[in-house]
């Protein structure tokens, strides 16, 4: 696990002065404590930043071949190189070091981009083709481990892990792109095909760019798509053995490093699944963590402790308070980009307390996109069912008017939400999916823009991403087409990207078993009662655990992490959401209707209203201005 960056040089081979590469490696050394380098040629420099993982002594980059005609910066893990460095020696190749990312070279040497393909594994990598005089890239199926990329007025493409690296370099214009602004509100993350600084891209999961010197700069090709346009017909059973099978092969691959190892433990299905599988093909105990909370509903330490103790797993656990709002300023710095999803405060504090033993964490990330296990995922079941059954102009004059005229509840419990509930039935399915995993609806943005930001972003809307996206999908029915949205758009814009920024932030590297990509494709050719069945989510997996994990662990609701931000809004946090109606640095952009924020916040603090998410929202986007922009 590692930070890159570079430049490339478009037209011609103009000189690579290496203290700006290292300026921007320089940028975020949470990435990489271990060790550091630079290389460059005429045209061409790259940077790394290393946090040891396989090969601790001869596993440094960049990394040339011994003819020095490849270079190679790497962040990630290929888990299956073993295998595929002795298919490569088998056909000849010499390897000076027993590091995955020698296996990048040579693989490339052999089988040329197609070697991506044979990649298992989370990666970002930049390699230089003397040569070819081309710099590739490519990042991995699911988007695990990012990829920022920008041109310059110079003529040449910078590139870097996150987007500090890029802010680092001296030509790349800062200006604020507003369509980034208009998703981020809707969704509370910048999705990974937008960012927030105009003109700066993101590499899309499952993706390759091929840059050729003289040549202009080409659209990323995709080398990857999950599809749900197909069923197994093997029989349950059969399916339930595969499956231990798949998460056995993808958890034990993912214990391979030479520093210390563990996992992250909530409780729930998918860690305690994880932490299973590793106990199985472990000698030693596995160490596991937990962060707990002193408010008793928030809390799930108690099956934590059951799932460590039925393991016998090195355990410990850290009670926090979920008033934990000081590391606001910390988040705000390691996402660049405005980032809502508040779990990003515990998550934070878990990565912080498994690396006080260990280098590597094992977590349960990707199991409820890939197995349906989100409420959202049966809610939109249900509500395909009544469309189906209903002429959509009934539809729209009835449950329409009924949900205009229903009193708003955020505060209550989703299924209980008359009003959003009565206006999804109402439209579309890609547009009701789209209003279930927004954050702020897009007529509350429309009133809380000011008109140049309404007249700016003109037809521009953030639900047409999914709406696309559904539409577009490999899939069947209905919950085919919001499983492969949530994969494209809001696994790599918010789970992964929460993950991999808390995690590095404490240089502590997270790998996710349940997505590796055979256990994806796996899952979407599930039949449906497989995925869900009454009200269970994730049902052959939670079958296939029986034998491993208890029925209350299982089968519990699921909790997730909870912070109370709307209490932080009334108490401590009320001067925040006050300044940003004046004096804060969204203020001062005049994209925002002032008057409104201030009742806003004015309306929380009294109890008028529930504003605590929109609050969190604004905040972070002020923290994000602040230091993207300095305004």
């Amino acid at each position: 696990m590692c930070g890159i960056a570079g430049i490339f040089h478009l037209e011609t081979a103009k000189p690579v002065d290496p203290a700006r590469v290292r300026t921007m490696i320089d940028a975020m050394p949470h990435r990489g404590p271990d060790g550091s380098g630079v290389w460059t040629a005429p045209g061409v420099g790259l940077g790394h930043l290393r946090l040891s993982i396989i090969d601790l002594a001869a596993g440094a980059q960049p990394m040339l071949t011994e003819d020095e005609s490849l270079a190679v910066v790497f962040n990630g893990e290929i888990y299956n190189f073993a295998e595929l460095r002795a298919e490569l020696e088998d056909k000849g190749h010499v390897f000076r070091t027993h590091s995955d990312t020698e296996v990048i070279l040579h693989g490339y040497r052999q089988w040329g981009e197609a070697c991506v393909e044979r990649f298992h594994g989370m990666f970002a990598f930049a390699l230089f083709d003397a040569r070819a005089q081309s710099l590739w890239m490519a990042r991995d199926r699911l988007g695990v481990k990012p990829l920022h990329y920008a041109s310059l007025s110079d003529g040449s493409l910078i590139f870097g892990s996150e987007l500090k690296s890029l802010l680092a370099h001296p030509l790349l214009r800062r200006a604020p792109d507003l369509s980034a602004v208009e998703d981020y509100m809707a969704y509370g993350y910048v999705p990974d095909d937008a960012c927030l600084v105009a003109g700066v891209r993101k590499l899309g999961a499952g993706e390759t760019l091929r840059l050729v010197r003289g040549r202009s700069l080409p659209r990323p090709q995709r080398y990857w798509d999950v599809s749900f346009a197909d069923r197994t017909k093997s029989r349950p059973a059969e399916l339930e053995e595969e499956l231990v099978a798949l998460m056995r092969q993808a958890v034990r691959s993912r214990m391979v490093a030479d520093v210390p190892l563990g996992a992250f433990l909530s409780g729930g299905v998918d860690s305690s699944s994880v932490v299973a599988l590793m106990a199985e093909a472990s000698k030693q105990a596995v160490k596991t963590c937990t962060i707990g909370f002193d408010v008793a509903s928030l809390d799930e330490t108690a099956y934590a402790d059951r799932i460590a103790r039925r393991f016998a797993t090195d355990h410990r656990t850290r009670i926090v308070s979920p008033d934990d709002y000081g590391l606001i300023d910390t988040l705000a710095f390691h996402f660049d980009e405005p980032f809502a999803d508040a779990s990003a405060l515990p998550t934070y504090r878990v990565c912080e307390l498994a690396r006080e033993q260990v280098t590597v964490a094992l977590s349960g990330d990707g199991a409820d996109e890939a197995f349906a296990g989100y409420r959202r995922h049966r809610f939109q079941m249900q509500g395909e069912r009544v469309r189906a059954l209903l002429p959509a102009g009934f539809r729209q004059s009835v449950f329409g008017a009924l949900g205009r005229w229903y009193p708003k509840a955020d505060w209550a419990p989703r299924p209980l939400r008359a009003k959003s509930t009565l206006l999804e039935l109402a439209g579309e399915g890609g547009e009701a999916y789209a209003a279930s995993v927004g954050v702020t609806p897009y007529d509350l943005r429309r009133r809380l823009f000011t008109q140049d930001v309404k007249t700016t972003l003109g037809a521009y809307r953030a639900e047409d991403r999914y709406i696309a996206a559904m539409a577009n999908a490999p899939a069947r029915d209905a919950l085919d087409r919001a499983q492969y949205a949530d994969i494209r758009i809001w696994l790599p814009g918010d789970i992964l990207t929460k993950t991999d920024r808390m995690s590095m932030a404490v240089s502590l590297e997270a790998r996710e078993p349940l997505l590796d990509h055979r256990l994806v494709e796996f899952a979407s050719r599930l039949p449906v009662p497989l995925r869900i069945r009454g009200n269970s989510g994730k049902y052959l997996m939670k079958k296939a655990m029986e034998p491993f994990l208890p029925q209350d662990i299982l089968y519990r609701p699921k909790m997730g992490f909870v912070t109370p931000i709307s209490d932080w809004f009334r108490g401590a946090l009320a001067g925040e959401a006050m300044a940003v109606a004046g004096g804060s640095a969204l203020a001062r952009t005049g994209w925002f209707e002032t008057k409104l924020l201030a009742r806003v916040a004015a309306d929380h603090r009294s109890g008028l209203a529930d504003h605590g998410r929109l609050l969190w929202q604004l905040v972070m986007l002020d923290k994000a201005l602040g230091r993207l922009f300095a305004l």
